[in-house]
């Protein structure tokens, strides 16, 4: 192959070394036997990459796949590291794509950091968290931010116009971080509240404890945990692209009491036909009224929802509710017994470990 015809896009290039790997006769292969929904056979990679992506994959299957490649591009040479590299090639090209938006510079520059970033982190990425693709990724998401962000720094502003400037992202009020950390289930409310109040509001913990009913002692030991898992999330940059604003949701209310209102107006026409042995209509109108009453019943649980606020003072707005990370799997560790011992706890946060 002569170098012309070789791409110049570092993603491209990494795609084409990846096709050519796998061709045959000397293309390598994943034994999928022993690992649950994958078939019990030699797996091309192609292949391989094609099941990690299909929804009928777990995610313990995927973590399981990812630590054992791992393992490969660590052990059996440079072969395995574009065998990793190709896998995750899907999800690499949707973060350069978010790299891109708004950069005026060369996107090969971005991708070239993105893939530097994630070839690094496969011999540093501790095996045992879950979403160890994610994480790689992850890596080269902030290996390319970098990049990006200094050249911004480095690039003069223009204007004619005396006045402030907006600075160079990214940037962030601390209330905003906390509010994401909440949305993702890093902190919970309380713990958020804590932090904002003994941080940022320069109150004690004996008075930020007591607007919640904790002693000082267990606001203290609350706040610890909580900042340790902050700082491990926006250091692994699980805070980066995490929604405050809510989606639109299309209302329905005004269309089911729409049908609700010609509901009953059939029902009083029905019960003005009603004649004293008319024992079917009588039948078909409490059949009609069943019908109201249940019409009725979602027209309150759709205002209930419309009228739900997110929880915590500092959200402002609806968490989105399709936000859930991984990190909520470690939210609460640690912090079930006290909540069980003070006999206080955060209402409305019911999130569940994804």
């Amino acid at each position: 192959m002569s170098a012309r015809s070789w791409p110049s896009s570092p993603l491209a290039a990494a795609g084409r070394a990846f096709t050519l790997l796998v061709q045959p006769p000397t293309h390598l292969g994943f034994d999928g036997r022993g690992f649950d929904s994958l078939p019990d056979e030699i797996l091309p990679l192609e292949r391989l990459r094609a099941l990690l992506l299909a929804p009928q994959t777990s995610v313990e299957v995927r973590d399981a796949v990812w630590r054992e490649l791992v393992v490969r591009a660590r052990r059996d040479g440079p072969a395995w590291v574009v065998a990793a590299v190709g896998i995750a090639l899907p999800g690499l090209r949707h973060v350069a794509g978010l790299l891109s938006a708004g950069w005026r510079g060369d996107t090969r520059d971005l991708d070239a950091e993105l893939l530097s970033g994630f070839v690094e982190r496969l011999t540093t990425i501790d095996l045992q968290p879950p979403r160890v693709v994610g994480r790689l990724i992850d890596a080269g998401l902030r290996a390319a931010r970098k990049a990006r962000d200094a050249d911004s720094d480095a690039q003069l502003i223009h204007t004619d116009v005396t006045g402030p400037i907006a600075p160079v992202q990214p940037w962030d009020h601390p209330d905003l971080v906390l509010a994401r950390a909440v949305a993702a289930g890093v902190i919970d409310a309380d713990e958020a509240n804590l932090i904002a109040a003994t941080r940022l509001e320069n109150a004690t913990l004996a008075q930020a404890g007591a607007r919640i009913g904790i002693t000082a002692s267990l606001a203290s030991s609350w706040r610890l945990k909580a900042e340790r898992r902050l700082l491990e999330s926006i250091r692994e940059g699980d805070l980066a692209f995490v929604p405050l604003r809510p989606r639109r949701r299309r209302r329905r209310s005004g269309a089911t009491q729409q049908r609700v209102a010609a509901t009953q107006q059939r029902m009083a026409a029905a019960q003005q036909r009603v004649a004293p042995t008319g024992g079917a209509t009588q039948q078909r109108v409490a059949a009609t009224q069943q019908r109201t009453a249940a019409a009725q019943q979602r027209i309150g649980a759709a205002a209930a929802t419309q009228q739900r606020r997110a929880v915590g003072s500092l959200l402002g707005g609806s968490a989105a509710a399709d936000v859930v990370l991984a990190t909520q799997q470690r939210a609460f560790v640690g912090k079930t017994s006290d909540r069980a011992a003070a006999g206080v706890g955060a209402p409305g946060i019911g999130a569940a470990p994804a």
